[in-house]
């Protein structure tokens, strides 16, 4: 029963500053097109590294959904340079995150944050202008657009079509992204605050450079998106580990993970993963221990108590937490339905007009539209329907089966069988 209220309340705690941070994601999405974000990132300089940070910090996009979008980015002719920024600022933090962030951890944590991965974003972004072009494999160098991406190109008619838009991109699309890693972070919050003493990380160097290896260990190969690691970060500083090594596990726990890693790395080549990881990790560290020492002048970090009641919360908390339970179960319906009709799809005939190819690394919604935009571009396709569940692609068409499985290498993924 102590187990079940340390989860019940972890979620109580979080779920009305989630339903916030999707809102403000909604509207980002509608403003902020990649058309417009194209314009400005083309060089390989100082100045489009900042400019891609600077995009990448508020974007609310996980560390699977950032690799596809980046990949638009750069075969629409975004640097180098700006391409790394972008992937390295982007999924560390968010418009979705910084407000929880700031409700459950205090203002020091929501700005350092945001801060702290602009400065990563346009340090990986320098340090890949710097060690010159991939000689093989690497980032795709010539512009090509992304049809059918309607994940990517928000609406541009009417003010009512983008408020749809928008609204759909956040609590449909992203949310389905996020949905299981946003449970599973509750549920390991509440079990870490049930099952773990208080100041045990204390006995174990928690509070300096060890912890922060700990994090590392912890986080580099683990799935959890940006808002998903803040109430695992604040159970793990109640027990006793250091804010700095807390914010260690805030970026590489978002940042990296083992699918990410593979994508990364057979998409855009060893030399963008190697300064991908080595910025990430490096940049880690030297934030946790700068931010240890900011505590140390301004005192503790401001923590929401995880452990008061349910009947001392506004009434508006309650109506805030009820909408965004209502739009996660629609969610995970949404995934067992698309699960259960898979189960139970006819059998696709294989033959020259119609085949279903198996593809391996696809884990949201992003990947999928990618994808999709990858295999539309393919001579003699003229039907697409990517199914993310099932992990296939059902492709109708006079095309070659070579072209498709080079058209999903290049994008990063993988044509299984």
């Amino acid at each position: 029963m102590a187990l079940l209220n340390s989860i019940w309340v972890t979620y109580l705690d979080i779920a009305p500053y989630l339903f916030i941070g999707l809102f403000f994601a909604g509207l980002l999405h509608i403003f902020f097109r990649k058309d417009m974000i194209v314009r400005h990132l083309g060089k390989n300089n100082f100045w489009s590294a900042l400019k891609a940070a600077l995009l990448g910090v508020p974007m609310p996009l996980c560390s699977c959904g950032v690799i596809p979008t980046a990949l638009h980015l750069r075969k629409s002719g975004t640097s180098r340079g700006a391409t790394m920024s972008f992937l390295i600022s982007t999924p560390q933090t968010g418009i979705d995150s910084i407000i929880p962030t700031f409700a459950m951890m205090g203002p020091v944590f929501a700005i350092f944050r945001p801060l702290a991965a602009l400065v990563m974003g346009i340090a990986g972004g320098i340090a890949i202008n710097l060690s010159g072009r991939d000689s093989a494999g690497g980032i795709a160098d010539h512009p090509e657009d992304c049809p059918g991406c309607e994940v990517c190109k928000p609406a541009r008619d009417s003010a009512w079509a983008k408020l749809k838009n928008g609204t759909r991109y956040a609590f449909v699309t992203f949310l389905d992204d996020i949905a299981l890693q946003l449970i599973v972070g509750v549920i390991l919050a509440g079990v870490i605050g049930w099952a773990v003493p208080d100041d045990f990380f204390l006995e174990y160097g928690g509070r300096g450079f060890l912890g922060m290896l700990m994090m590392i260990a912890v986080g580099v190969p683990l799935y959890v998106c940006a808002t998903a690691s803040i109430p695992i970060a604040v159970t793990l500083i109640l027990k006793g580990i250091s804010p700095g090594a807390a914010f260690v596990f805030l970026v590489v726990g978002p940042a990296t993970n083992a699918a990410t890693i593979s994508v990364i790395g057979r998409a855009m080549g060893r030399k963008v993963i190697t300064v991908y990881l080595a910025v990430i990790v490096v940049g880690a560290l030297a934030g946790g221990f700068l931010l240890n020492y900011i505590f140390s002048l301004v005192g503790a970090p401001q923590l929401m108590n995880m452990m008061h009641e349910h009947g001392q919360r506004p009434w508006y908390e309650w109506a805030l937490m009820a909408l965004f339970s209502l739009l996660l179960a629609a969610s995970l319906w949404r995934r067992v339905r698309h699960g259960h009709s898979h189960d139970h799809d006819h059998e696709h005939t294989e033959d020259a007009m119609h085949k279903t190819f198996r593809i391996a690394g696809m884990t949201c919604n992003h990947c999928a539209a990618h994808v999709t935009s990858s295999l539309q571009a393919v001579q003699g396709v003229v039907r697409v329907e990517v199914d993310l569940a099932g992990k296939s692609a059902d492709i109708s068409g006079d095309f070659d089966a070579a072209a498709i499985r080079k058209a999903v290498h290049d994008a990063g993924y993988k044509v299984e069988g």
